[in-house]
């Protein structure tokens, strides 16, 4: 069933490459199906190309603290916490507080 679900994503993907909800879909598939590779240029282009999608910043950030990029992630959790705060998106705002706080290891053993 899952592997339906990233050919139907894929091929979504093909029909419309802009589309911000796809790609970050598309990412997250990706990661179940451990290509963490892929998942992580999805989520890189994501960020750049439509940095208003809040959720991505979250996603991308515990991917780099998978791949041991532990200042990459602590930046993006940052740069999030920026659009959270832009965007009035409260609940996104204390998930990426909290992650970059973990990953700085502050207030935690």
């Amino acid at each position: 069933m899952s592997t339906d679900r990233l050919e139907q994503l894929k091929t979504f993907h093909e029909e419309d490459p802009e589309d911000p909800f796809t790609r970050y879909a598309l990412a997250q598939e990706h990661l179940k199906h451990d290509n963490a590779s892929r998942a992580l240029d999805l989520f890189e282009e994501l960020v750049e190309t439509d940095p208003d999608y809040v959720g991505t910043y979250y996603h991308l950030g515990k991917l780099y603290e998978r791949l041991d990029r532990t200042d990459d992630a602590i930046d993006t959790y940052a740069q999030g916490i920026e659009r959270a705060r832009e965007e009035g998106t409260q609940k996104d705002l204390s998930e990426l507080q909290d992650a970059k706080l973990k990953a700085e290891g502050v207030g935690f053993d």
